[in-house]
């Protein structure tokens, strides 16, 4: 059962900022999808919490400045429904498919997602490969980081109690790219993580560019695949090369044994799959 809080529910963003600012730290509540489900559990336990439910102007999706935009209370559910999305963000609507059920995915928002810290987080391992941006916002300042940046230790973040995500962002896909993203659970659908894995690359001159490979449940926190991506940019993909790239990948990230899976078998899908998803996004730009 939830232990007893105290609830406010502002009307506004900038209410709602105001009562974060207070001393007392209180937690923003957007979907809940997460946040409910680990207070039922007793994992957290906030005195007060600031629900978003009734926010203005924070669930939408723009293209702006070369970069599509998504407000942070845009829910899973928005991100299939929009155009804009799926031609600049296929990795993302990939992870929103199999994102638990269709009750939850028309709740559970992007911001939420992303603000939870969860390593096993569906939407961010596609979102750090597209190379996204998080704004935050408080009540007398803004600022952006990039999501590869965003995340400190497992469930830590660089959002201050006092701040929201106001926005997420990424640069539109330009010609010659391709993202993918899967992700790998004991069934479709409704189950949390055991390995997901994005990947976005563009081919120039026959030569990788652009690489990122994003890896989630597999670390503490969603990370990149630094050294992996560093052996494919500028080099012609070949399946030697993808190979041994893939098997970088693997040694990069750090798993744990679970209920889910061995830490082993982690690492050996995360071999596959990158090496499945980068000769993918290749044999598709060719």
């Amino acid at each position: 059962m939830l232990g007893e809080f105290d609830l406010e529910i502002p009307d506004s963003i900038e209410e709602a900022l105001e009562l974060l600012a207070a001393d007392d730290a209180p937690a923003p509540l957007a979907g809940g999808t997460n946040m409910l489900v680990d207070m039922r559990a007793g994992g957290t336990r906030p005195e007060r919490v600031v629900s978003l439910a009734r926010l203005e102007g924070v669930r939408w999706i723009a293209e702006r400045d070369g970069r599509i935009a998504v407000g942070g209370g845009t829910t899973v559910s928005d991100l299939l429904q929009d155009e804009r999305i799926a031609e600049h963000g296929a990795s993302l609507v990939g992870a929103a498919r199999v994102f638990a059920g269709q009750m939850v995915r028309n709740t559970a928002t992007v911001a939420g997602n992303v603000a939870y810290g969860s390593p096993a987080a569906d939407l961010v391992p596609p979102l750090m490969a597209l190379d996204a941006g998080v704004t935050l916002m408080s009540k007398s300042a803004s600022r952006t980081v990039p999501l590869a940046d965003y995340f400190t230790g497992y469930r830590q973040t660089v959002r201050k109690p006092d701040e929201l995500i106001a926005e997420i962002s990424w640069p539109k896909r330009g010609a010659g790219m391709a993202d993918l993203f899967y992700k790998l659970a004991r069934r479709k659908g409704d189950a949390i993580t055991v390995t997901g894995v994005a990947v976005s690359l563009a081919l120039a001159g026959g030569k990788c560019a652009g690489v990122r490979i994003a890896l989630g449940a597999v670390a503490p926190v969603v990370m990149r695949a630094r050294k992996a991506e560093a052996m494919l940019d500028g080099q012609a993909p070949d399946a030697a090369l993808i190979e041994a790239a893939a098997r970088q990948a693997a040694q990069e990230c750090d798993p744990i044994d679970d209920v889910r899976a061995s830490a082993e078998y982690r690492r050996h899908t995360v071999h596959m799959l990158v090496r499945r998803l980068v000769g993918q996004a290749v044999e598709h730009l060719r």
